[in-house]
């Protein structure tokens, strides 16, 4: 594929629900534009973009992939992006490096509730797109009422193109609105169109004609006093309405059946903007002789050449065997060869000018979201913004040879993945995965064990409990020991108090007068409160906002040493933490919860349920914002519940707020738990 300036390039998104047909649509545009010999399908796991195993195992999409092709003398960079909820990253990332989108809608099922997420990230990128509406050939297939849908559910200002011919099983073709020629088959044989058609396709026409000349004064004037407007008049007026975000046209076909595919390619080249129809980034220029600038979107493993690097070029041109300057990192790095990427295949390339997409194997420090330039003229392109991970799971490596690989495979996962999360829990010893959901997660863990070998299980993270007191109390403890010779002594006396709580801390003092323990003693004796503070709280569990005073104590003039009264401050902080009325904390979640006003009672009861206190609810148009704080032992599976009673509607963050008192009818329960897990580790 040779180099092409950026006016003939439309880097091009295509959104869906997962199962709309998205997939199987990038595979026949391939084929259209005779990108590849034959078609390949979801369900034999053959198709370009569902490459890696795990996609052909799932029949769906769990990677952004790059398609690129050539039709009609433009380049179509088409991004795949996966239609599942969990992969919502790759979703971002693909309108990222943009300039518009193809939205495919099931044509039986309709608005699903991925289309309306993939809509709002589009609203947010502002981006110009396209709606395809799919499987008109399917049962119950309904291109109105897709329609209908697609105007009241997402706001769109929905313009048919085309109008199906037929549907389900009689879906033939479609007529184009604009030339008023009916088109059938998958090699697009121009016919007469259907006569019970000649109406409604005369409604519609009017209907394209008002909306594409609203965009135009121009044509207004002309179509107001009574003069036709030329086919090529519509389409301008409806390509100034698509860039403006104000009209979006919808097309209509079959990807399986291979009807309505070119003329989509064509809207794409028609309507979408490109690289040079938009404002590049401040202070750029999309020109092939001004200095490099480029983005690194996505990285992989690739188990051939090693890491690839995925780059969005914005100015200048990026050349193999070159060096650029990331700007992001600071640091110089050596470009080897270049590549034109088509789901695995990757073509050599001598060069990536403005406005394309390659990528290069074997960066040295370079990771997603980097800018890519020159020393001399350095450049710093806006980021990617991913969204936070919002489920997490404890992993355990399954060997002793799985452990010794985590310390390398997981960073290597989360530079392959930034949606993915590792985590270190201090208080509990786990180390946690973090991911968008549970699909998310289980493709994780198969990454894992397929790419970088390490075979590791997964299972919901303990609650860092902490333990504190309520009264102060008082304590002391005897250690003495004589087997022959030197014997062991130490004798001390401690005040234990609570501190106010959400301190976090356990504090140390000395009230010793009159020389009862030496001073040299005393340092002992806080480092063995302050190690036993680590579990010598209720059910074992770490002690936080408590103050430990030494007060008195006895030492011995030859068996007394620093061992002895760091043991006796242990056991003294133990006994004195039994009698000053233990309790157990657990850490509370801020959740801030958005769903369709309708679900509101539902989600609030639910609340309830766990333990949550609602501080409030604010109505934003249609969605009511939930505010609450939740036990987190209650919500660590609350996305799946969420999910679940809001058919994937609903959504939600969640951050640490504060330790709490655990009510005393669950404390004994979570002790006992406690106990149980110490005894199988002995064993």
């Amino acid at each position: 594929m040779t180099a092409i300036s950026a006016e003939r390039i439309r880097n091009t998104a295509l959104l869906s629900h997962s199962g709309a047909g998205k997939t199987s649509l990038a595979e026949a545009m391939l084929f259209a534009a005779k990108a590849i010999p034959r078609l390949g399908k979801v369900d034999d796991g053959t198709t370009t973009s569902d490459y890696e195993p795990e996609e052909a195992k799932r029949r769906i999409s769990l990677n952004l992939t790059v398609l690129p092709c050539t039709w009609l003398d433009y380049k179509l960079n088409l991004l795949d992006a996966p239609g599942y909820a969990d992969f919502i990253g790759d979703v971002k990332v693909s309108l990222r490096v943009t300039e518009g989108a193809v939205v495919v809608i099931d044509a039986a099922a309709g608005v699903e509730v991925g289309t309306e997420i993939a809509w709002h990230i589009l609203g947010e990128a502002s981006l110009p797109r396209l709606i395809f509406i799919n499987k008109m050939d399917r049962e119950n297939a309904d291109f109105f009422a897709t329609l209908d849908a697609a105007t009241s559910k997402l706001g769109a200002r929905a313009v048919p193109v085309q109008l199906p011919i037929g549907a389900e099983a009689g879906f033939q073709g479609v007529v184009d609105l604009i030339t008023g020629k009916a088109y059938t088959g998958s090699d697009d044989q121009e016919t007469e169109v259907p006569a019970d058609m000649a109406d409604v396709v005369s409604t519609y026409r009017e209907k394209l004609t008002e909306a594409a000349i609203e965009t135009d004064d121009e044509l207004l004037t002309k179509y107001l006093e009574g003069e036709e407007v030329t086919e090529e008049e519509l389409r301008r007026g409806l390509e100034q309405g698509v860039r403006q975000g104000q009209l979006v046209p919808v097309l209509a076909g079959s990807a399986l059946k291979n009807i309505g595919v070119r003329f989509l390619m064509d809207a794409i080249v028609r309507y979408l903007p490109s690289p040079a129809g938009v404002a590049p980034p401040e202070g750029l220029e999309v020109s092939t002789t001004t200095p490099p600038a480029a983005l690194v979107f996505k990285t992989t493993a690739d188990p051939y050449v090693g890491k690839l690097s995925y780059f969005r070029v914005y100015s200048g041109t990026v050349a193999s065997n070159s060096h650029v300057w990331n700007s992001t990192k600071q640091h110089d790095e050596r470009m080897g060869q270049l590549y034109l990427v088509r789901g695995k295949t990757q073509e050599p390339a001598p060069e990536v000018a403005a406005g394309d997409i390659g990528a290069v194997a074997k960066l040295s420090v370079t990771t997603t979201g980097d800018t890519l330039g020159t020393k001399e003229h350095p450049t710093s392109l806006p980021g990617i913004t991913f969204p936070t991970p919002i489920l997490r799971m404890a992993v355990q490596p399954k060997t002793k040879a799985d452990l010794d690989k985590m310390g390398l495979s997981l960073p290597r996962l989360m530079e392959e993945d930034p949606t993915i999360l590792i985590q270190r829990e201090a208080d509990t010893g786990e180390t946690l995965l973090a991911g968008m959901g549970e699909t998310h997660l289980e493709v994780a863990v198969e990454r894992l064990q397929r790419k970088f070998g390490l075979d590791v299980k997964v299972q919901i993270p303990k609650v860092p409990y902490k333990a504190t007191v309520t009264t102060p109390a008082k304590a002391d403890y005897r250690h003495k020991k004589q087997t022959g010779g030197h014997g062991q002594f130490a004798h001390v006396f401690l005040e234990i108090s609570p501190l106010p709580r959400g301190s976090g801390r356990v504090e140390f003092a000395s009230r010793i007068v009159g020389g009862a323990i030496s001073k040299s003693y005393i340092p002992a004796v806080e480092k063995g409160v302050m190690e036993a503070s680590h579990d010598a709280g209720l059910g074992g569990y770490p002690v936080v906002d408590v103050k430990a005073t030494l007060y008195d104590g006895k030492e011995h003039p030859v068996d007394s040493s620093d061992i002895c009264f760091k043991i006796a401050g242990s056991h003294a902080l133990k006994e004195g933490l039994s009698e000053a009325q233990p309790v157990l904390l657990e850490p509370v979640m801020k959740i801030e919860v958005e769903v369709p006003e309708p679900l509101t009672g539902e989600i609030i009861g639910d609340l309830n349920t766990k333990r949550a206190k609602v501080l409030g609810m604010s109505p934003q148009g249609g969605i009511n914002v939930i505010e609450a704080l939740a036990p987190m032992s209650e919500v660590q599976r609350y996305l799946i519940d969420l999910r679940s009673m809001t058919q994937g509607r609903g959504r939600f963050t969640m951050e640490f707020s504060h330790y709490e008192e655990v009510p005393a009818q669950l404390t004994q329960r979570i002790v006992a738990e406690k106990q149980q897990d110490k005894a199988s580790e002995k064993v």
